[in-house]
C-alpha cells in the first residue's frame, strides 16, 4: 500500500462505526475500534490509536508499521438512530401494544 493508500484508508477508518482489522509489518493481526489518528509530514510521524477487541486498553500504533487495512463490513449503529429509534416506538403504539417505551437495543 502506498502512502496515499494507506492515508486515504486510515481517513475512511477513522469515520467508520465498526471494527478495523490491521496486518502489521511484522504479521501481528490486530482487530479493534479506530478511535484517533495523528497523521504527521511522513508515515513515520504519523500513528493511530486503537481499542482492540479482545481488551479495553488502548494502544498506539505507528503507521509505518501497517501494512493492511481493512473494515470489518459491519456498521453497529446501522439502523439504530434516534429516528428509527422513535419511529419503532410510534408504529408499536399505533398497533395498539401497552407497555411499550423507548429502551435501547443491545449492541451485540
Amino acid at each position: 500500500m502506498s502512502p496515499e493508500e494507506l492515508r486515504a484508508a486510515i481517513e475512511a477508518a477513522f469515520d467508520y462505526r465498526g471494527d478495523v482489522q490491521l496486518t502489521l509489518r511484522s504479521g501481528e493481526a490486530v482487530e479493534g475500534y479506530l478511535f484517533d489518528r495523528h497523521i504527521g509530514a511522513a508515515l513515520e510521524d504519523s500513528y493511530i490509536r486503537l481499542i482492540p477487541r479482545n481488551a479495553r486498553e488502548k494502544r498506539n500504533i505507528p503507521c509505518a508499521e501497517i501494512a493492511r487495512l481493512e473494515l470489518d463490513g459491519r456498521d453497529p449503529a446501522a439502523g439504530k438512530s434516534w429516528e428509527a429509534w422513535v419511529r419503532k416506538y410510534w408504529e408499536k403504539k399505533a398497533a395498539g401494544e401497552t407497555g411499550i417505551a423507548l429502551h435501547p437495543e443491545a449492541l451485540d
